[in-house]
């Protein structure tokens, strides 16, 4: 009963305090077009990240490889606000799908952790060949992390 109590508790102790973080799609951004703003977020478990549809015809859609081991992917309609609380530490990659091409990616780091981040990595080495512009941007939100 006590460690029912202690995890109920915990549980609690995290909706409590947990974040909610918005992150703009947008076609023109500080960082250039096709963007998503801020490009790299720093989110502690439990916190909630909506991607605001800001512009039309973008998405958020994390990268397949490029999310921790027991993370659930997301994929949210075009032109649609989705919601996305992070309950596994690690570090995210996302993209919109239709401007995947132009990079239009981003990074969350959750939980200060980055223990997948070797395994992201190789995956985005292979995903920004794809890209047609853009090209360093995933590795420099990475190299900013």
């Amino acid at each position: 009963m006590k460690n029912t109590f202690l995890t109920l508790t915990f549980f609690i102790s995290l909706a409590i305090s947990a974040e909610t973080y918005t992150v703009k799609m947008l076609n023109q951004g500080a960082e250039g077009i096709m963007v998503f703003e801020p490009s790299i977020l720093d989110v502690d478990v439990g916190d909630t990240v909506i991607f605001e549809a800001t512009d039309a015809a973008h998405n958020s859609e994390s990268m397949e490889g490029m999310i921790p081991n027991g993370a659930v992917s997301w994929s949210g309609p075009l032109s649609k606000d989705i919601s996305v609380t992070f309950d596994i530490p690690g570090v995210y990659g996302y993209q919109c799908t239709p401007h995947s091409m132009m990079a239009m990616v981003g990074i969350i780091r959750v939980g200060k952790n980055i223990d997948n981040l070797e395994t992201l990595k190789a995956v985005a080495n292979i995903k920004k060949s794809s890209f047609v512009m853009n090209q360093d941007r995933l590795d420099s939100y990475i190299n900013n992390l």
